[in-house]
């Protein structure tokens, strides 16, 4: 085992040890006595670590459009949160150079390991991965400037915790993305009249929303609020 490989599974040991440093993660906010309406929609299962076979995702331009409108460039912090095998995750790599502040983070420690692993065979440096959880994406305070949440938001156990747990990462003017497909949760996708009342609810904004045709689906942006709503006035959104 090559010094490369030996250090990216050591720090990918302490990750999964919960260690703060290794992980990039505060600590734990569990227990603060919160309670988070359940959305009044179906929640899709996590059945894969990736959406759709990159091959097909790049003809159709999904990645390189969404981070043109995006305007991902050197020296923009970011976190693809749920980033599975990694489809965004390289890309932005690529995009963000060697010196990129970048967060790749998801729930399955499993998917992590694949990820690292893939780090390693790109010879991609730099990647801080993360363990979160299912409620709460356990991402630096005040480090991030742009989260991307691709083809996930319908797998997230409770919404608007975390989307709620998640305002503490972000910086000032900084920027939620969310990339999902236009149909019903259950169908592994969102309406985007759902996500924008699920995101209203805790206080987000929409600020910008782009179709990514030919590749399926839209993107979202949102500015997240000045200050979070107390969580007994957050009420679930109909689908």
């Amino acid at each position: 085992m090559n010094d490369s490989i030996r250090r990216l599974l050591i720090a990918f040991i302490l990750c999964l040890a919960v260690l703060p440093p290794a992980c990039q993660r505060p600590a734990p906010s569990a227990g603060d006595g919160l309670h988070f309406p359940t959305p009044a929609r179906p929640v899709a299962p996590i059945i894969s670590s990736a959406y759709s076979d990159e091959e097909t995702r790049d003809r159709n331009g999904e990645a390189e459009r969404a981070m043109d409108r995006l305007g991902i460039a050197p020296g923009v912090r970011v976190a693809d949160i749920g980033a599975g095998e990694g489809y965004y995750t390289v890309r932005l790599a690529r995009r963000l150079g060697p010196s990129a502040d970048l967060y790749a983070e998801d729930v399955e420690p499993e998917y992590l390991k694949q990820l690292a692993a893939r780090l390693e065979r790109e010879q991609i440096t730099g990647v801080k991965l993360v363990l979160g959880l299912p409620r709460d994406p356990k991402l630096p305070s005040a480090g991030i400037d742009l989260a991307i949440l691709a083809h996930m938001y319908h797998e997230i156990e409770n919404p608007f915790e975390f989307v709620y747990r998640l305002r503490p990462a972000l910086a000032p003017n900084a920027r939620v993305a969310i990339i999902d497909a236009d149909r019903p949760t259950q169908d592994h996708g969102t309406p985007p009249e759902l996500l924008r009342c699920e995101l209203a609810a805790v206080g987000y904004r929409q600020v910008d929303f782009h179709s990514l045709a030919p590749a399926e689906g839209y993107l979202a942006v949102f500015a997240p609020p000045d200050e979070l709503p107390r969580t007994e006035d957050i009420r679930p959104c109909m689908p």
